[in-house]
């Protein structure tokens, strides 16, 4: 982790210093064009629920300053509260968000089945890594350009490498009572994909055993590593690099763990709703998100580059120097709404 500290230094400056290296003059002719329409509608409404706060926010400020004239309106939540509030603006025959970011695969996939999302294939995907495009849609209705590494952390002040936990198996040990802190799978997308993923692995009796060692169960993935901050818990479940390295990065005393029985990754699509109310600006935003600006935005915040031509962020461990387990849409799409049940039934939350 030689190095991140210093790059914490920086994250203040981060926001601006992200800015983008070319004016709307200089933007490529697929870009000019959707750029000209966009400025006529003005603005587009993101439901965000894959970055945290700040890099949403630093995302938004990056595409107007690229394209002049267009103003990202960004809604950020969970992904599930996320769905939530796009399927009541469905019900009520509301057209409000242009696109939906969720950790959710199954979000993505049910909309398409609906006939609700619009088709469309940015040409800067093409830039996109090969397993990356290919955990998009192939008809074009959804794309990625966010994937959720999802792992364990500690309090390096609290809990030494050589006692902290190497598995998720090693969390329903006792000596771990009171000391986990975990998110929600009703309201976090990516803790129910790490749910499912967990089931398959050991059965739901594992978060049976877990149950015993009274986590402290937030919403966001996120949650935990404020937990951690604080003090409160030692050990985070489920968290996102991303937001623990920037968490290292400002001085808080943490560690990533990457467990022996798999590092969870879940790739998480974007997609552009067919009722849209500004749907050439939602088509720029979808250039942008999948073309290099917004990787250089994002990994000032410590999220995973998915393109050759942006370096992975500091401090983390490239993925093919770990294990990998990740789910597919099916497992996701059958196994979140069980997990989300099951969990109600045996945290009682």
């Amino acid at each position: 982790m030689i190095g991140v500290g210093r790059r914490g230094l920086l994250a203040a400056a981060a926001i601006i210093g992200a800015a983008p290296r070319a004016g709307a003059a200089e933007l490529p002719p697929h870009e000019q064009e959707l750029h000209a329409a966009a400025r006529r509608e003005g603005e587009m409404t993101w439901y965000a629920g894959q970055l945290s706060a700040e890099p949403c926010e630093a995302v938004g400020k990056a595409f107007t300053a690229r394209y002049p004239g267009v103003k990202v309106n960004v809604v950020r939540s969970t992904s599930q509260v996320a769905f939530q509030r796009l399927a009541q603006d469905m019900r009520a025959g509301i057209a409000q968000c242009d696109v939906l970011s969720s950790t959710d695969y199954s979000h993505s996939s049910f909309l398409k089945r609906e006939g609700r999302l619009l088709q469309y294939r940015p040409k800067n995907a093409e830039g996109l890594l090969d397993f990356v495009r290919k955990a998009g849609d192939p008809d074009d209705h959804f794309h990625v350009f966010y994937i959720g590494v999802h792992l364990l952390a500690r309090r390096t002040d609290k809990v030494s490498e050589a006692d902290a936990p190497k598995s998720w198996r090693a969390l329903t040990e006792s000596r771990w009572r009171d000391q986990l802190a975990v998110g929600h799978p009703g309201y976090s997308g990516a803790i129910g994909a790490w749910a499912v993923l967990l089931r398959k692995l050991y059965g739901w009796d594992y978060f049976k055993a877990m149950e015993k060692n009274r986590p402290q169960i937030g919403r966001s993935s996120i949650d935990p590593v404020t937990t951690l901050n604080a003090g409160e818990r030692t050990i985070g479940v489920a968290v996102p690099s991303a937001s623990t390295l920037l968490s290292m990065a400002r001085g808080n005393p943490l560690s990533l763990i990457y467990p022996e029985d798999g590092t969870v990754v879940v790739p998480s699509p974007s997609c552009i709703q067919k009722n849209a109310p500004h749907p050439n600006a939602a088509k720029l935003f979808m250039e942008f998100a999948t073309g290099p600006e917004y990787f250089r935005v994002t990994r000032e915040f410590y999220n995973e580059s998915l393109r050759a031509d942006v370096p992975p962020p500091p401090g983390s461990t490239p993925l093919d120097q770990v294990k990998v387990i990740m789910p597919t849409p099916e497992e996701i799409e059958k196994g979140v709404p069980e997990v989300k049940e099951q969990w109600r039934d045996t945290f009682g939350i």
